[in-house]
């Protein structure tokens, strides 16, 4: 591939989270049963459906894409998930702006000013059994590899995202509804670091395809 991404490209990639969320609905909705609500998978698949329901015709611009993607999760998802989600991409709408054509940097700032919004918005950080255990990692080996340009960026950010994730197992949850469990918590996969993982997997098969 070139060395940006386009609009169109952008939009496959939120197709392919959607497909791989619906392929593991299960799963999600299992671990989720495990420390939470028992509802994960079956809320992020439904919001993701209604995000594809509004991709077509696909957005212009990167800015349009994902001011439609955060609005829908946010509006559709139930549980804390729809606001996290949702402000992951309101976040990274205005980083990417109105252009065609982002970089490796680019777009590495714009999933940056994504994660910091969730932090923002959640209150959590690194080792508190969350969704942050997956993208926090990812986003430093995104910029460890960007100068090998997206497609390398995005197999290494999928790569530290499935280690974040793995990495919860032994953890005891401090934030969200698992922090309710104590102890308890512990040997559990968290499955918001599960779904997060499978935002980046899916970025790198929409890259690596497009290469």
């Amino acid at each position: 591939m070139s060395g940006t991404v386009s609009t169109d490209d952008l939009v496959s990639w939120i197709r392919a989270f959607r497909d791989a969320v619906q392929e593991h609905k299960d799963e999600l909705t299992r671990l989720d049963s495990e420390i939470g609500d028992a509802d994960h998978g079956s809320n992020m698949a439904r919001g993701l459906d209604a995000v594809v329901a509004k991709l077509d015709p696909a957005p212009a611009t990167p800015a349009e894409l994902f001011k439609t993607v955060g609005m829908t999760l946010v509006s559709s998802v139930g549980g804390a998930s729809g606001p996290l989600y949702g402000t992951l991409f309101l976040r990274m709408g205005p980083a990417l702006g109105t252009e065609g054509g982002v970089d490796a940097d680019t777009l590495g700032a714009a999933l940056r000013a994504g994660v910091e919004g969730v932090v923002a918005r959640g209150k959590a950080e690194l080792g508190d059994k969350t969704m942050i255990d997956a993208l926090s990692p990812a986003l430093d080996a995104w910029d460890a590899a960007s100068v090998d340009g997206l497609a390398a960026a995005a197999r290494a950010a999928a790569e530290a995202a499935a280690r974040g994730r793995d990495a919860t197992e032994p953890l005891v949850a401090r934030k969200g509804r698992a922090s309710y469990l104590g102890e308890r918590s512990a040997g559990h996969l968290d499955p918001g670091a599960s779904s997060a993982t499978l935002l980046l997997e899916a970025l790198r098969d929409t890259l690596e395809a497009a290469a």
